[in-house]
């Protein structure tokens, strides 16, 4: 048996076989390493500032801060819309936790019933993950200490401070200022300011009505950022103050109005339900803007409950409703005075003659005058004084509706005026071509129509802000001047309403109709007993009016025995001092039976607040009176002249007295 053998051309082959094995796998090997040392060294030196923000991301996060909203201030500064702290608790949707349990804990430290915590669930239920939802606000401190206490023990409950909005005199401003609520749905957009993450922080606001609407993206700010410290499960840890975003505060915006004179409104108006708005004679500016009744605006920001809203919303009075923008309603005999401005423009003779009987025949009817027994023969000036009803019957036949309609819109009615806010009614300033173009199934204006026309009632409605501005042109005299409520945004002035055209009108005609209102307010004008300001030199002319709002059947009940909503309307306008008008003013009182009853004292009192705040017209007032003329005293030591009769010696005798 022969031994093994060796055949070293079988060694070497296969050594080399191994060695092109290992210099390849060396190769593979060594490319993999350098590539790894590549990849380490791009990631420790090149990509190092990268890696750390996302390691840094990941210790902390940005919590969005809601910026402070603007101030709303009156023309003074006083403040109508503010910022205050507040408290509150904000539940999230964690992993494992129990919202309805978390719910009925935090009911045991605030007051909260069953429907309430159901609809916090719901709210929460539909929010984002982990997005928090304020469920609890404007607790007391032991409230706010005894839940951020027992915090760490709830999972998704955070206590914090925020702001809110605060409305100091709320009610007086709520319409013209309105509110901010949380935000909609319906809010959101795609696109624009609307999109910004901010909108759905739970403590950010934004306006809903007036002011706050109107001007919410200049009211909103810039928001700003929280750097706090996170756990694994994304919890906040601590509050690093060196890296927080400071929010930028909202504009301050500066209203025309006073809060003397708006406060002073809502006092005189009680529980009437109408509204009252002032304009400056000169500027335009609106001093007051009410609508009353009125409503708590603080309550909209902390949310109305649905039976608090039903009951405002169903209350007859309407005060949800802006009575000064909204509300139309027609206006009665204060129109008179339009109608004297269209007549004095076609060519009536002011002084010619209208006999009032108590009415007149027209087209088969009787058109009756307020004053049953009429007020005999009238002049244009008389039947402003009086109110007389049938002069102005037969002043709009002879005249028609047309040149009534072009005056009236000339002085601002049936005009939407750019005062910021939207929410304003056109009303119906009537003529042959709205008739034709409105009135589809009887397209055409029947003479009998006019009498209606003339004395402001029929088809014809305005708002309150357009009379007050219609008496403010009237006692301007020259300018068409603009109401304005907007004084200036972040400390930039706005234009002022005195930069208006002309009015197209005889200087001659104004001051007549201007003369007649000035004799509603004397001795026998149908406003003299409750116009009288009591302010020395300082007079008010004005016009008092009675607008129909149904047409009453015999035997119905009228007048304080009928229901509410069928009485006839109040209204009255005004403008003082009569010599150099400053303020105008109308006052609308919903259902309030007669303007020189109802309209007018009220007026007055809104006007006597205005006067007594102005500097030049209350030092004006307070000037004193002159001396009487005395008879100079004889000079030292001259003898005084002698009697000159028996009767002239008698009365010095008398004077003198006893020896």
């Amino acid at each position: 048996m022969s031994g093994p053998q060796i055949f070293f051309a079988e060694v070497n082959e296969r050594q080399g076989v191994f060695h092109r094995r290992a210099f390849l796998l060396g190769g593979m090997a060594g490319l993999g390493l350098a590539a790894l040392g590549g990849r380490l060294a791009h990631l420790q030196l090149v990509d190092t500032q990268r890696y750390e923000k996302l390691a840094v991301s990941n210790q902390f996060n940005f919590k969005l801060v809601p910026p402070p909203r603007g101030l709303i201030l009156d023309r003074n500064g006083a403040v109508l819309a503010a910022n205050r702290p507040n408290f509150r608790v904000l539940v999230s949707r964690e992993k494992d936790v129990d919202v309805a349990a978390t719910l009925r804990t935090l009911a045991n430290f605030v007051p909260m019933d069953e429907a309430r915590q159901r609809r916090i669930e719901r709210e929460i239920t539909n929010a984002p993950r982990r997005a928090p939802v304020s469920a609890l606000e404007d607790l007391t401190w032991d409230q706010f200490s005894a839940i951020n206490v027992r915090a760490p023990e709830l999972n998704g409950v955070t206590a914090d401070m925020g702001e809110v909005r605060v409305y100091p005199d709320g009610g007086a401003f709520a319409h013209v200022i309105g509110y901010v609520a949380k935000v909609n749905k319906e809010d959101l957009t795609d696109t624009g300011p609307n999109a910004d993450p901010i909108m759905l922080h739970p403590g950010f606001r934004i306006g809903k009505q007036g002011v706050e609407k109107a001007f919410d993206l200049e009211l909103r700010g810039r928001p700003g950022a929280q750097k706090v410290e996170v756990d694994a499960n994304g919890r906040e840890v601590r509050h690093d103050t060196d890296g927080d975003i400071a929010a930028v505060p909202g504009k301050t915006v500066q209203l025309t109005l006073d809060i003397d004179v708006q406060n002073r409104a809502l006092e005189v108006f009680g529980e009437e339900s109408g509204g009252a708005v002032m304009v400056d004679c000169r500027n335009g500016d609106i001093l007051c803007m009410l609508s009353a009744p009125s409503f708590d605006a603080n309550r909209f920001v902390r949310g109305l409950q649905s039976a608090e809203y039903r009951a405002l919303a169903n209350y007859e009075r309407k005060p949800l409703l802006d009575k000064c923008l909204s509300g139309t309603y027609p206006p009665g005999s204060t129109f008179k005075t339009m109608t004297s401005m269209a007549a004095l423009e076609a060519g009536v003779d002011p002084s010619q003659t209208v006999f009032c009987g108590g009415g007149m025949y027209f087209g088969g009817r009787y058109f009756r005058c307020h004053k049953h027994g009429g007020h005999g023969p009238q002049t244009m000036h008389d039947a402003l004084r009086n109110s007389c009803d049938v002069y102005f019957y037969a002043v709009a036949a002879r005249i028609g509706p047309d040149r009534i309609a072009a005056v009236a819109k000339n002085f601002g009615l049936g005009q939407i005026f750019d005062i910021g806010i939207p929410g304003q009614k056109r009303g119906v300033v009537p003529s042959t071509e709205w008739v034709r173009t409105h009135r589809k199934r009887d397209p055409k204006w029947h003479p009998g129509e006019s009498l209606s026309y003339g004395i402001g009632q029929g088809m014809l409605t305005v708002n309150c802000l357009q009379l007050a501005v219609m008496t403010a042109r009237l006692a301007n005299g020259k300018k068409a001047l603009n109401p304005r409520l907007v004084r200036s945004i972040g400390g930039i002035d706005q234009p002022s309403g005195a930069e208006a055209p002309d009015l197209p009108y005889s200087a001659e005609h104004i001051a007549y109709v201007r003369g007649g209102m000035a004799a509603v307010t004397e001795i026998g004008g149908t406003g003299y007993r409750n116009s009288q300001l009591g302010l020395g030199d300082i007079l008010m002319a004005g016009k008092t009016g009675t607008a129909q709002v149904y047409s009453y059947k015999a035997g119905m009940p009228r007048g304080q025995s009928g229901p509410w909503r069928l009485r006839d309307h109040g209204l009255f306008v005004a403008f003082a001092p009569i010599d150099r008008p400053r303020y105008a003013i109308a006052v609308i009182v919903q259902h309030g039976l007669g303007g020189s009853t109802a309209a007018a004292p009220r007026a007055r009192e809104i006007m006597r607040t205005a006067l007594l705040k102005d500097p030049e017209i209350r030092a004006r007032i307070e000037q004193p009176l002159p001396m009487p003329e005395l008879a100079p005293d004889p000079e030292e030591g001259a003898v005084p002249d002698a009697p000159t009769d028996a009767a002239d010696i008698a009365r010095g005798l008398a004077e003198a007295g006893p020896a």
